[in-house]
């Protein structure tokens, strides 16, 4: 992810010892008894990197809870975002008073089935997909793009995005995506001036896509 974002934003990926790592009381309360193993563990590395991104602004260790609808709930004065797929995660944070809001999405580099991709992409996404470069699963870029982008718009507007609700184009020679907003979930937004275009970067390797993009302060 480091790759993918600006030097303002703190950077912790997993290492081996992150998947088993300690929780602190108000994150392992988070956690059902319930919960499946792999839950558990990709909960577990996610606040650990949370933590070693904060500290990476100095922050001192404070807990990541998670809300009713499972985001992380970060110290007032910190924004930052979290993502795990199989084998992989990850986490960011930066200072409010430089980034608004800043989201990352990580997922298996694979090929989407047509169910998938209508319900992820918009049709014409689908087109501009087919058209572009073989050897990519661009519609995975798409969903990649557009999970970051509910993870930017989330802990400023409060409210969900569904994936026909940004509208992606992507530019494979520079690595960039650019969202736009569909006007109406701006309009119905419960906040002034909601974000209505969301630009970041991503990459993709034989395993992953990786996806991220920050908001600036206005």
């Amino acid at each position: 992810m480091r790759d993918l974002l600006p030097p303002a934003v703190a950077v912790a990926v997993a290492g081996p010892s992150d998947w088993t790592g300690e929780l602190l009381p108000a994150e392992r309360a988070c956690l059902s008894d319930r919960a499946v193993q792999s839950r558990r563990r990709d909960f577990t590395a996610g606040r650990v990197c949370a933590r070693r991104a904060m500290a990476a602004l100095g922050v001192p260790p404070v807990a990541v809870p998670s809300a009713a609808d499972r985001s992380p709930v970060w110290p007032g004065g910190v924004v930052g975002a979290i993502t795990h797929t199989a084998g992989y995660c990850a986490a960011v944070a930066a200072r409010a008073d430089e980034i608004r809001s800043v989201g990352i999405d990580a997922e298996g580099h694979r090929e989407l089935n047509a169910g998938v991709r209508r319900l992820v992409c918009l049709p014409e996404e689908e087109d501009r997909c087919a058209r572009l470069p073989a050897g990519t699963s661009w519609p995975a870029v798409v969903f990649s793009v557009k999970e970051t982008v509910y993870k930017v718009w989330h802990p400023l507007v409060g409210t969900w995005l569904d994936f026909h609700d940004a509208l992606v184009e992507l530019d494979p020679e520079a690595g960039t995506f650019t969202a736009r907003i569909a006007p109406a979930r701006r309009d119905t937004a419960p906040v002034p001036d909601p974000p209505a275009l969301v630009t970041g970067r991503f990459s993709v390797d034989e395993a992953l896509v990786r996806t991220a993009a920050v908001l600036r302060p206005r």
